[in-house]
């Protein structure tokens, strides 16, 4: 592999921007992107692009505690998210990865061997469904969107949170059957009691591109936005 992958660092970006950018970067640019960000200011519950509310969430709750609910672009499940939480978005050319296809399950695939070198330092990782975990506990979520040979695979990691937070998730219906029947806090694990420098794992993700063979050129914001401007379709939005 020798492609070019752009990559945007930011700090305490709002999640609903991050989305919207890499949803325009998805449909409206042909350039590789990697973006980290380490936290989103406001907390916020993220619902997958079917994810319905009501079912998912303490709707009354989560209003009255401030977190805002956002629905995404992408498949996948909900996720709490807020300053405590490190954000990975991946957007590529299916092309960009010879043998790869355009299907769901080998890019995840694909992303657990591309972080494997820095989460495996870190404990017994795996890809669970579409969770990264240490063992049977997780500690980060993914979700996926591909369009026209492009794709975006963007994972929200636990540095740490808050139990009253995570209490504003119903039980889902339909679980991971590693999960057994846990309750939230029981199934998830934060990653401040297995890594030493959050800064430093968003180094060592971005750095693991490199060494898969891309070539990394550091990007500003304002060169990503200019996708923004060109994108049509937004399935992005505050419920």
């Amino acid at each position: 592999m020798s492609g070019v992958v752009k990559v945007l660092r930011l700090q305490n970006f709002q999640i609903l921007r991050q989305l919207k950018l890499e949803e325009a970067l998805l449909r409206a640019s042909n350039d590789n992107w990697f973006l980290v960000n380490d936290g989103t200011p406001d907390p916020a519950i993220v619902l997958g692009i079917s994810g319905k509310p009501e079912v998912m969430v303490h709707e009354v709750a989560a209003r009255k505690a401030g977190v805002t609910l956002i629905r995404r672009f992408t498949g996948g499940g909900t996720v709490v998210v807020d300053s405590d939480t490190l954000f990975t978005g991946l957007i590529m050319g299916v092309d960009e990865v010879p043998g790869l296809e355009p299907f769901p399950r080998p890019i995840m695939k694909w992303t657990e061997d591309l972080f494997k070198p820095v989460f495996g330092k870190y404990g017994d990782f795996a890809l669970r469904e579409h969770d990264y975990v240490f063992k049977d506990v997780k500690f980060g979520g993914n979700a996926q969107a591909i369009s026209k040979r492009r794709f975006v695979h963007h994972t929200s990691l636990l540095w740490r949170f808050d139990p009253d937070r995570m209490a504003l998730l119903q039980h889902p219906a339909r679980t991971p059957e590693y999960r057994q029947g846990r309750p939230h806090h029981r199934f998830i694990t934060p990653l401040q009691d297995h890594v030493p420098s959050r800064p430093h794992l968003l180094d060592q993700l971005t750095a693991s591109l490199g060494s898969a063979g891309f070539a990394l050129q550091e990007a500003s914001l304002v060169e990503a936005e200019e996708a923004l401007a060109r994108n049509k379709i937004c399935g992005t939005r505050v419920l």
